[in-house]
């Protein structure tokens, strides 16, 4: 039976906490000025925290830098943002462990593609649960996606999964 987080049938068939019936992981899209020292900026905010930073992709534009984060404690991590006065946006993503076969990215694709679910962008976590490889994804219709995933035999992580200070364990 396919599981998400690592948990047999998590949440019973419950909606979580964010109040959605698919695993998800929560991004905070910073805004920033496109100079020298913007990044270092904003992650200067969470070393006095233990908030961790588990994944990170920066898009560059011509106006603005956005800078992806995926931390370890969304709740105190939007208050940490909130503090500091950056200018951010959330947005829900699908982290997926990438699994033991050859060709792991195809398999991925293939799957999504199989449901006709388009993939925005995507970005390798740092760390994930248990030190497992994990790809975050932005795809255009989430719980068909995590759906998708879950039949197939995919392992779906969610915030719950990355805090506290053991998710590595």
């Amino acid at each position: 039976m396919p599981t998400q987080g690592g948990d047999d049938d998590l949440h019973g068939g419950l909606r979580i906490a964010s109040g959605r019936d698919w695993p998800g992981v929560r991004q905070f899209n910073v805004f920033v000025e496109n100079r020298v020292g913007g990044l270092a900026f904003v992650v200067r905010h969470f070393e006095t925290t233990d908030v961790r930073i588990v994944s990170m992709s920066i898009v560059d534009t011509a106006d603005c830098a956005i800078i992806r984060l995926v931390l370890s404690d969304a709740g105190r991590a939007r208050e940490i943002l909130e503090q500091a006065g950056l200018m951010f946006a959330e947005s829900d993503l699908l982290v997926v462990r990438i699994p033991e076969v050859t060709q792991p990215m195809l398999q991925i694709c293939k799957c999504l593609l199989e449901a006709e679910v388009s993939i925005h962008y995507a970005y390798p976590m740092l760390v994930g649960p248990s030190g497992n490889a994990a790809l975050a994804l932005h795809v255009e219709e989430h719980e068909q996606a995590a759906k998708q995933l879950l039949s197939k035999g995919f392992v779906l992580y969610s915030d719950l999964d990355f805090e506290g200070s053991d998710f590595l364990s």
